[in-house]
């Protein structure tokens, strides 16, 4: 089964890049569930999003073409601890993304089964996708060539379109067990993951791989990516830092065109993208046409639409909608609504998500009232701390929260 590009964005719906009137959505019946699932499926399934039929093969889920080398796309980076499917749920209604990387599933010593890879990656429960229609690509994270290869293997047969790989998170405690930036002071152990992923595959199924610049050094990116290609990545996303740069400003994006010329394969370019003015700079500096943001769109919930229109991937916003402030009300409002559509959360764990992505959005200049919702202890408090509470509130059924455990805390891994 396949599926049409399928998004919604400020009351249109995007169908292959085609822009039609909408309505909200209604609730529906979910019929991507694979064979065993339906007892297990989140309760957000029968609030599938609107499609319209293609043809597709395979094994039921979405195209394992994610990326077209061809076409621009804006990509939802994963970030540990809070690009959840709630959170993909929510971002992924504005249709500006081409698709969403699920956080890592750790490989360590054992290898997952598929209900452990549904519960991490829900959206398999449906096709591979968001409620709201984004594509959602699992990404495994491990140095054992074996079981990571047969942790792709259970992933793709529990509906996973495409892998990818993590050689590129810098937390002390992934490195030390072997994990993500270690990876990178041997560039052929990469090799060796990427190609025993890419043989335990079908071809259809896509492998990429994300990395950074080196492990203390920009220039082992060009080693790590030839390797990464050697191994049979079908495109690369590389972070403008390496391990020992954490986050520190700046990112450094020369590099990474340098690989996109040398190397012959899609490169997503990624780091320090905070608005339209970065997107252009850093097109201009790599020659990418291909993009990954996290951090920026959480700061500004108006980057994904304005970056989407920059590269052609949505109509052009207005200059007074453009020079508007962000609707926080509305996007944290969103996030609530998803958070109910999700089991194991709780009112006080959402409290938390709502204020770890209005911290975020503080630090980097994107929100100016943190002091006011800092001490708030139930929903509608920050909502209302926010202004949001007559505007926003009453649509919101905070009682569709469930009451089994928090939510989780933000993690040091994928900060885009």
């Amino acid at each position: 089964m396949g599926h049409a590009e399928d998004h919604a964005l400020g009351g249109l719906h995007f169908v292959r890049r085609e822009w039609l009137p909408t309505s909200p959505a209604e609730p529906t019946t979910a019929t991507d569930r694979g064979p065993g699932d339906s007892t297990e499926a989140p309760s957000w399934g029968r609030f599938t999003a609107r499609r319209v039929g293609v043809s597709g093969a395979g094994c039921g889920c979405y195209t394992s073409r994610m990326l077209d080398p061809e076409a621009p796309a804006l990509v939802l980076a994963p970030m540990e601890g809070v690009t959840d499917a709630a959170m993909r749920a929510a971002l992924g209604e504005s249709g500006a993304f081409t698709y969403a990387v699920a956080e890592f599933l750790r490989v360590a010593n054992s290898v997952p089964g598929p209900g452990v890879v549904r519960r991490h990656v829900p959206e398999l429960f449906t096709g591979g996708r968001t409620a709201t229609g984004l594509p959602v690509q699992v990404q495994l994270l491990g140095g054992d060539p074996g079981r990571v290869a047969d942790a792709a293997a259970v992933a793709h047969a529990a509906g996973a379109a495409a892998i990818d790989l993590n050689f590129g998170c810098p937390a002390k405690t992934v490195n030390r067990h072997d994990g993500g930036a270690a990876l990178l002071r041997s560039p052929p152990r990469i090799r060796a993951v990427v190609a025993a992923v890419r043989a335990a595959l079908p071809r259809a199924v896509s492998v990429s791989a994300k990395v950074r610049l080196g492990w203390d050094t920009p220039d082992a990116i060009d080693a790590v990516a030839a390797m990464a290609a050697e191994g049979g990545a079908a495109w690369l996303t590389i972070h403008g830092r390496t391990r020992a740069a954490g986050y520190a400003p700046p990112a450094l994006w020369g590099p990474i065109g340098r690989v996109r010329e040398r190397l012959g394969l899609p490169v997503v370019a990624n780091g320090d993208i905070w608005t339209v003015a970065d997107l252009r700079r850093c097109r201009d500096a790599t020659g990418c046409r291909h993009f990954m943001v996290c951090r920026g769109a959480l700061a500004d919930p108006r980057l994904p639409r304005l970056a989407a229109a920059e590269l052609g991937l949505a109509p052009t916003v207005p200059a007074d909608e453009a020079a508007r402030p962000a609707d926080w009300a509305a996007a944290l409002g969103r996030l609530v609504w998803w958070a109910g559509r999700f089991p194991g959360g709780t009112p006080e764990g959402v409290v938390r998500r709502l204020k770890q992505w209005l911290a975020l959005a503080a630090r980097h200049g994107g929100f100016a009232g943190f002091e006011a919702v800092k001490r708030a202890k139930t929903v509608a408090d920050l909502l209302s701390g926010v202004g949001a509470a007559s505007q926003h509130a009453p649509e919101l059924d905070l009682r569709s929260i469930g009451d089994t455990s928090g939510a989780s805390a933000g993690g040091e891994c994928g900060k885009p």
